[in-house]
């Protein structure tokens, strides 16, 4: 008679518990690997279909109705609200619009947790409260008056995102000058891919779209790196061994590159989800006179001010992703 060999009961135990200690170990991480890749390319999809339908507006600014009282109090406040009835949803497909005081009805969270997990904030409902920065009464070269204090409003999409709208009706239109980012600013969207379905994280399903500029918007969504470089540098460097602003985001990683001073103004105007320390400025990768006394365009995140710094001068980098 042949004698036939097998594994034992007790081994195809061993043997499947090994299994499952392994599946517990792994696929937690390659879940999250696919959350981010999916996050990744459906963030680029929304930004792409929000800066054609923005494009195809005559004009971002003007819309609504903003007006307060001797103490500063608004009394109507439809800024928001209005300009996604009137304009966004003439040129973009919307499920749902939801008022100042409904926004949850759109699947925007109560709270949500700031870039790199560092803290836990409550959503921003007005401008003050997305960056108190943006009123600070500095930019008094808008010719069209002071920023408002505009409720957010906010909308779904046919596609499940839930936006909410931070809308600035006395932007103006874009120049060579130096200015503060305030002016500029028309449109800030703080964008949910999934509504209130977690994990509500900056930089996973949670982050921001901006649109500069009254007249030939320009839209931008930059997605920046957990962290800043740990000093400040100029921008191109003096010898071989001196750091630049340049070649740092390489350092740093291959998916990493400098801001566009447009970018790196949509990073000033949502400092509170980044988490950014006591920063005065940063670089930007937008170059306005090459060479030696070249003059790079900076961001000041403590006044909001755009400017042109020579390149001998040092500023902090916080680097995006490609």
């Amino acid at each position: 008679m042949k004698k036939f060999k097998g594994f034992t009961l007790a081994e195809i135990l061993i043997t499947l518990a090994i299994i499952g200690i392994v599946a517990a170990i792994t696929l937690p991480s390659l879940l999250v690997n696919v959350n981010e890749k999916a996050w990744e390319a459906q963030r680029k999809a929304l930004h792409a279909r929000m800066a054609q339908a923005i494009g195809q507006m005559n004009t971002l600014g003007g819309y609504g109705t903003f007006e307060t009282d001797e103490e500063g109090t608004a009394t109507a406040d439809t800024a928001a609200e209005s300009f996604i009835l009137d304009a966004l949803s003439k040129v973009y497909k919307i499920n749902n619009v939801c008022g100042p005081d409904k926004l949850s009805s759109c699947g925007i969270p109560s709270k949500i947790t700031t870039l790199n997990a560092t803290s836990e904030i409550a959503f921003p409902t007005k401008m003050s409260e997305l960056n108190s920065k943006l009123l600070n009464g500095l930019h008094v070269e808008n010719e069209n008056g002071d920023m408002a204090d505009t409720k957010a409003a906010a909308f779904e999409t046919v596609n499940g995102e839930s936006l909410a709208v931070f809308y600035n009706p006395l932007c103006s239109s874009d120049t060579s000058a130096e200015h503060y980012a305030q002016n500029k600013m028309c449109i800030n969207f703080i964008y949910d891919l999934n509504g209130v379905e977690g994990p509500n994280q900056v930089g996973k399903d949670v982050g921001f779209i901006t649109a500069f500029y009254n007249k030939n918007p320009v839209v931008v969504a930059p997605v920046p790196y957990s962290t800043d470089y740990a000093m400040a540098v100029q921008y191109y460097a003096e010898t071989e061994k001196t750091v630049d602003a340049i070649s740092v985001c390489k350092t740093m990683g291959e998916d990493l590159r400098l801001p566009d001073r447009d970018e790196l103004a949509s990073l000033f105007v949502n400092t509170p989800l980044i988490n950014i320390g006591n920063i005065s400025g940063y670089w930007s990768g937008s170059v306005i006179s090459p060479g030696a006394s070249g003059l790079v365009w900076a961001q000041g995140f403590d006044t909001g001010g755009r400017g042109r710094n020579s390149r001998t001068l040092t500023n902090y980098v916080r680097c995006i992703k490609r």
